[in-house]
This record gives structure tokens, C-alpha cells and sequence, in this order.
């Protein structure tokens, strides 16, 4: 494989290296922060060979697999990607709070996985070898060899200040002193014989471990120093803002942003297991079953925080851990079967390795490479995490490690106060593989998904389907909708609408053959075949269904006309989000599409879009 080539491939279609403002990389993917969205071509970064797949979520992500790290070294020799000018240079564009939120504790906490999962899998093995009685756990050796875990968690509030620092864009060195106090022996002792500052009193916290006071402590320091930086004389800079800003920062830490943090960190962990206190052994279930999805979106970097803690407090965690085992073996198993199935050589391959990397904890591959490309395997995988999560919640099993559960680190789920825990992870870990592999195994033939696919090639060839508008309002070219995934026509041809009314007509005769949950998106099959996805406003799925109402159900025969959704459009635009209405040809690969160039304002019996089976 090329790396330069695929390295180089990528950073023309990101937009050259003036546009990237951040790169880095995680077990899978290349992760960017862009300078402006829009000099990006999705479509042609997802056909370079050896990219599996591209999210723009939060941050724009090119999934690579495996040799991620060998393509991320080539873009290095490329360019400096932006730090010359990081203090100037601002991504383009309003984010929605949940995606900045997002994407801040992906930048902070990301870096810090390989640290945490060698020293977690490490302390995880010690403890196999010393349950095993081939170490004695008393000895020196053994308490050396843990102390290198020990160091790692027990500092995570320096390592913690390094990343935020660099994440906001200021001196982490200076930043990790000012967060270093928290844990100064001279200090942490004189916390526990009661201390003042300035005859306040200060909060007596065991910051050993701590994610949030650490995060929060950097965050009014990288103020404090832009501060500084402004109203400093520039002979005197070098000593005067690192001075002044450690003289603020430390004890606004010490007296409130540390205690706050601490209080956050331990209401997110008891508002976590009041959820699975209540919903039991069900709720890892449902959260395995979800987790492809997270993952796919990078949601579930937003749980870090809380397994960490949670581990930190209680030296268990109960409900992430065991759904991402479950999961991951989920993904292992339905690759297999896949690599069984498959006749083509290359697709043996890609699920034969992708199968083993989940197996090994790294399921990206197999969720970007496999699952979410065909949608049986993507069935066996949701029922067979909720089979496998179901089976780790009710034997109750709990990991120690905030690591990625799988074959090389189960020694994380032994408990020297629980001997079944380890045996009922081993048994989970079996039923998600076993379950993964059967029923992908009986579900996914290769041959049959590919008919499915060809729908309806050789009926109705040469009819040609005329395209209505499907909401009231003004009709835009897709180029203009503000959003990369439809703007570059990557997920088809088609058209959109500034609608001036919350209602969605059926603009075709057709069968509705997809209702997203949150009822924003809505696809449709024409009666020559082509399937027409309807997307309503842009990240509108963050509401959660809130404002829209479906009309009718998936299998419902409809026709043109018909009314399929309602939304609240006022109340939409209210929120934030920008309303515009998606229709395009998602199988472009077998549709000629030609939109007519007229602009509408209503909702009429002009045609919008002409579409057309293509010949053999």
C-alpha cells in the first residue's frame, strides 16, 4: 500500500495544508480541524483507495483502519498543518453546542488513550499473572510493574492539562505546573490538616485521578494568559504572563474551579448509575446495542469522562466496559462469518483482517469497513450486541481498566474479590462473538444482498420518474445547502428547499421504505426503483424528535401528494438549526438525474427532477 499517495490524496481533498488547522490521529482514523468545511471534497476522499469511510462529525474524520498510524506519518512530512498560525487561525462556521462540547473532549481525552490503555492492559496481565500465583504480588517486581499504571491514572490531572492546553491553544507546559499543585505532597497534606487562602477555607479533594478540576483549572488559565499577553510589556513577557497567570489560575482552582470540577465528575457518575441502578442488567444491553452508532458518530468518547471517574471512585465500572465488549465481539464475529461467506478475494480480506482487529478491541474497521456498509450485517450486529450486553448486564460483570475490552485485555474484568466475574465476561464475551457470527452467518449472503441492491434494473427501464416539489418554499441548488455530505452530492443527486411551511408531501408515487426515530429523515422508493432520501434541516437530529411527526409508516404504499411529515418550522429556526429540506437519488450508481434549473416558490406540479433507470 502507498502511504505517501493516500497521504497526499487526502490533504488535497481536505483542502491543502493551509485549510488544516489540527491533525491528529486515534487506533483508526485521521482527525482534523478544519480551517473552512466547505474546500473539502468528501466524495473524492471516500474513493482514495485504503480510506474506508469519512464522518464529519464534531471533527472531520477520514477512517483508515490499520495503517492509520503509517498515513498520518506521511502527512506529517507534508506540512505543518496550521501551528504556525494556530493562534489566528479559527474553523469556519457556527458549531451547535453538542458538537463543540464533543469535539473539545474528543481533543483532550483522545491523546491520552495509548497512555491509558498500554498502562490499563499492563496492570490487567499483572493481576492475571499474580491470581495465577506466577507473581507474587507483595514482591518489589510486581509492585514496580503496577506502579508504572498507578503513575499514569494517578497523575491524569497533569496529563489532563497537557492536552486541554494544547487543545486551546496555549503554553501546556506552564499549564501543567499551574495543574501540578493539585497534587504537590506539601500541599495535599495540608489540605487534609485543614487549610485557608486569604482566610478562605479550601475544600479538602483527593484530585489524584481527576479529569474535570484539571479541565476546567486550564480553561481560566488559557484566559489569563491571553489577558496578560495583552496589557504585558513585551521586554518583560517571558517571566510576567506565566507568573501572573499562575498567581490567578492556581488559586482560583484551589478555592473553586477544583471543587466544582470534583462535584461535576461525581454527579455525572452518580447520575450514570442512578440510569443503570434503575434499568438494571437492561441497560448495558441497550447501550451495546447503540454503541455502533455512537461509534460511528464519535459519541462515545463523550462517556469517557465518566467511565474514568467511576473507576477512579469505586475501582469498578458496571455498564460502558462490558457494552463495548460486547460489541466489539459482536463486530468480530459477524467479520468472520463475512470473510466466510464472501466469494470476492478482496472482501475475505478486509473482514478476515477487520474481524481480527475487533477481536482485539480496534472494531472501527469492521463497523466502517463491513457493518455499516451492508445492512444485514448491520441487523446481526445491533441484535447481537443486545444479546451479548443483555447476557455481560444480568451476570452484573464489571471491568477496572478504561481501556477497550477484547481477547488480549479480558485479564481487566479478574476481581481477586470476585472469582465469577472474569468466568461470566469470558461467557459474555463468547455469546456476542458466537451470536455475531451465526446469525450474520444465516442472515448475509453476498449474492442475495447484491440482488436486493439491483432494485427493480431491468423493470420499468425506460420510465422516466418526474420529481414534485415536496415542500412549500424556495427551491436552491443542493451546491448551496450547508452541509458537506449533500453539498458534494456524495450521498446523490438531487434538490433543496427553503421551506415557508412545516409539511413534507410525497412529491412521487412510491413505497416508504425508511423513517428515521427522530422522524427528520424519511426515504422512499419510486415506482422505477430509485430510492429518494428526505432530509429535513441540517443536524436537526439533535433534537431527538422534537417538532417533527411522521404520518405514515415504513411498507405504507403513497402517493404523490400525500402528506408524510410534519414539523415545527418556527420552532426549528428558534432553535438554531437551519430548516432546509433534503431530496436526493441515493442510488446513483443506477439513476440518471437531471434537476430542471427553474427556481419554485410553492408547493406545485412543476417538475423538479426527471429520473431514470440506467441500461445494463
Amino acid at each position: 500500500m502507498d502511504y505517501k499517495k493516500i497521504a497526499t490524496d487526502i490533504l488535497k481533498y481536505v483542502g491543502g495544508e493551509k485549510n488544516v488547522v489540527h491533525l491528529g490521529h486515534c487506533a483508526t482514523r485521521l482527525r482534523f480541524t478544519l480551517a473552512d468545511d466547505s474546500k473539502v471534497n468528501i466524495e473524492e476522499i471516500k474513493r482514495i483507495p485504503g480510506v474506508l469511510d469519512v464522518v464529519n462529525k464534531a471533527q472531520f474524520q477520514v477512517i483508515i483502519g490499520n495503517n492509520v498510524i503509517e498515513v498520518y506519518d506521511e502527512l506529517l512530512k507534508l506540512g505543518k498543518f496550521g501551528q504556525q498560525n494556530n493562534n489566528k487561525i479559527t474553523a469556519k462556521g457556527k458549531q451547535k453546542i453538542g458538537a463543540t462540547v464533543l469535539d473539545f473532549l474528543v481533543s483532550v481525552f483522545q491523546p491520552l488513550i495509548p497512555a491509558m490503555a498500554g498502562a490499563g492492559i499492563l496492570k490487567s496481565m499483572l493481576l492475571l499473572l499474580s491470581v495465577l500465583n506466577l507473581i507474587d504480588e507483595k514482591g518489589q517486581t510486581y509492585i514496580i510493574l503496577t506502579s508504572i499504571s498507578g503513575a499514569v491514572f494517578y497523575f491524569l490531572p497533569i496529563l489532563v492539562a497537557i492536552t486541554t492546553a494544547t487543545k486551546l491553544k496555549t503554553n501546556h507546559l506552564v499549564a501543567a505546573a499551574a495543574m501540578s499543585i493539585l497534587l504537590f505532597p506539601d500541599l495535599t497534606k495540608l489540605l487534609g490538616e485543614g487549610a485557608s487562602l486569604f482566610t478562605i477555607p479550601i475544600t479538602n479533594v483527593n484530585y489524584a485521578s481527576q479529569v474535570f478540576p484539571s479541565i476546567l483549572g486550564v480553561i481560566f488559565y488559557a484566559y489569563m494568559e491571553r489577558f496578560f499577553t495583552k496589557i504585558s510589556p513585551k521586554p518583560i513577557r517571558v517571566f510576567f504572563i506565566p507568573m501572573m497567570s499562575l498567581l490567578f489560575t492556581v488559586p482560583m482552582t484551589l478555592l473553586v474551579l477544583g471543587p466544582i470540577g470534583f462535584e461535576a465528575g461525581t454527579l455525572l457518575t452518580t447520575a450514570i448509575l442512578f440510569v443503570f441502578d434503575k434499568a438494571g442488567w437492561i441497560a448495558v444491553g441497550l447501550l451495546a446495542t447503540i454503541l455502533p452508532f455512537m461509534i460511528a458518530t464519535g459519541m462515545h468518547k463523550a462517556l469517557t469522562p465518566y467511565a474514568i471517574n467511576t473507576i477512579s471512585a469505586t475501582g469498578k465500572e458496571f455498564l460502558l466496559l462490558p457494552a463495548l465488549l460486547a460489541h466489539n465481539m459482536a463486530e468480530s464475529g459477524a467479520s468472520f462469518a463475512v470473510a466466510l461467506r464472501a466469494k470476492e478475494t478482496e472482501l475475505k480480506s478486509i473482514a478476515l483482517s477487520s474481524g481480527i482487529s475487533a477481536l482485539f478491541g480496534i472494531s472501527e474497521p469492521a463497523l466502517y469497513g463491513i457493518t455499516l456498509q451492508r445492512k444485514r450485517v448491520l441487523y446481526s450486529v445491533v441484535i447481537s450486541c443486545l444479546i451479548g450486553g443483555l447476557s455481560l448486564g444480568l451476570f452484573t460483570v464489571a471491568g477496572s481498566t478504561p481501556v477497550s475490552p477484547s481477547v488480549a485485555s479480558i485479564s481487566m474484568f479478574i476481581d481477586p474479590k470476585d472469582s465469577n466475574n472474569i468466568i461470566f465476561a469470558l461467557v459474555g464475551l463468547v455469546i456476542s462473538f458466537v451470536s455475531g457470527f451465526i446469525i450474520t452467518l444465516i442472515s448475509w449472503k453476498e449474492d442475495k444482498e447484491k440482488i436486493e441492491n439491483t432494485v427493480n434494473k431491468c423493470v420499468n427501464i425506460d420510465e422516466i420518474v418526474h420529481i414534485k416539489q415536496p415542500v412549500q418554499g424556495e427551491v436552491i441548488p443542493l451546491t448551496e445547502v450547508k452541509d458537506a455530505v449533500f453539498s458534494t452530492k456524495v450521498m446523490g443527486e438531487g434538490i433543496a428547499v427553503i421551506p415557508s411551511v412545516g409539511e413534507l408531501y410525497a412529491p412521487v408515487d412510491g413505497k416508504i421504505r425508511m423513517i428515521f426515530n427522530t422522524n427528520h429523515a424519511l426515504g422512499m422508493e419510486t415506482t422505477n426503483g430509485a430510492e429518494i432520501l428526505f432530509h429535513i434541516g441540517i443536524d436537526t437530529v439533535q433534537l431527538d424528535g422534537k417538532y417533527f411527526e411522521s404520518l405514515v409508516r415504513v411498507g405504507d404504499e403513497v402517493k404523490a401528494g400525500d402528506l408524510l411529515v410534519k414539523f415545527d418550522l418556527k420552532k426549528i429556526v428558534e432553535e438554531g438549526f437551519d430548516p432546509v429540506t433534503i431530496a436526493v437519488v441515493t442510488n446513483k450508481d443506477k439513476y440518471s438525474v437531471k434537476v430542471a434549473e427553474s427556481k419554485h416558490t410553492g408547493n406545485n406540479d412543476d417538475t423538479l427532477m426527471f429520473v431514470t433507470a440506467l441500461g445494463n
